[in-house]
């Protein structure tokens, strides 16, 4: 492997220390990008002045120019106030594969994404706050406010139901003006409930992010045998025979998927769909890259 190959995930999933796993994960991550990744949520509009040779033509007013035929660019006032919160589903249907196989579950692969993220926010000065469940951190910055909130992060577990969308509300909520709300989950339940939610966040001026985690498994159903399926959740149990119902099973999962990510377009969410088998890193990288101008 490279040296500058990403960790694997079952590899990061064994280091007990999250401070070195968002480390390990951010290390030359953002270097490259030339700018922080999220630069331009805490970017408010000032005002107009006309275009002189040499400005940045992505500043032009477009529209404005076809109203009154002159050329203005638009200038913005940096503010130091941006708030992020990141929500992380910490239902049982998380807890996926069971420990009994040696691989990562969605829930520490989220726990990973959710520490890097804050790790980067931290890092750039803003501000980061944790929604999951009971354990509710407001957005804060410094180091001694990440330290504590990536101890709440490696105390969780996974467990029971969530009301995921109430959890996106209470989160917004707390959200000051124009934040960045970042939720990680697998987004099993009440999607229309949750696209709501999502979508009033983003009237209130927030930046949604998304990220959906699932394993290869779930996508691909590799068993080749009678199984009894349990409901990590409720309990409920249904015995199948993968080979027969592997086709029905994965076209079900590939809508499932495909509307997420169309939704999400249409919506002006900014969707990942991050898999366990995959190093954190390459999802995270697929955030920033979009954020880059």
């Amino acid at each position: 492997m490279p040296i500058d190959a990403p960790c694997p995930p079952e590899v990061l999933a064994s280091v007990g220390d999250l401070e070195l796993v968002a480390r390990i994960v951010v290390e030359g991550l953002v270097s490259g990008l030339h700018r922080s990744p999220f630069h331009g949520y805490s970017a408010e509009f000032s005002q107009y002045r006309r275009y002189r040779p040499g400005d940045d033509l992505k500043y032009v007013d477009w529209k404005l120019l076809a109203r009154t035929d002159r050329v203005f660019t638009k200038q913005f006032r940096e503010t130091t106030n941006m708030a992020a919160s990141i929500v992380v589903d910490t239902s049982a249907s998380m807890d996926f594969p069971p420990k009994t196989i040696a691989s990562t579950t969605k829930f520490r692969y989220g726990v990973i994404i959710a520490a890097a993220l804050a790790h980067v926010i931290a890092g750039q000065g803003d501000a980061v706050g944790l929604v999951a469940r009971d354990e509710i951190l407001p957005a804060r910055g410094g180091r001694q406010h990440l330290r504590r909130l990536l101890a709440s992060l490696g105390s969780l577990t996974p467990g029971g139901t969530w009301s995921g969308p109430d959890i996106v509300r209470s989160a917004a909520d707390r959200l000051s003006r124009h934040g960045l709300l970042l939720v990680i989950s697998d987004f099993y339940d009440a999607e229309e409930r949750m696209t709501a939610e999502l979508r009033r966040a983003q009237r209130m001026g927030h930046e949604v992010v998304l990220f959906q985690v699932l394993t290869r498994d779930e996508i691909e159903l590799p068993y080749h045998r009678d199984l009894e399926f349990a409901d990590l959740e409720s309990g409920a149990r249904v015995a199948a025979n993968a080979t027969l119902a592997r086709r029905d099973y994965r076209d079900a999962v590939a809508e499932f998927l495909e509307r997420m990510r169309s939704r999400s377009i249409a919506e002006g969410f900014h969707y990942t769909l991050a898999v366990t088998d995959t190093p954190p890193a390459r999802a995270l990288r697929t955030l920033l890259l979009s954020r880059r101008p």
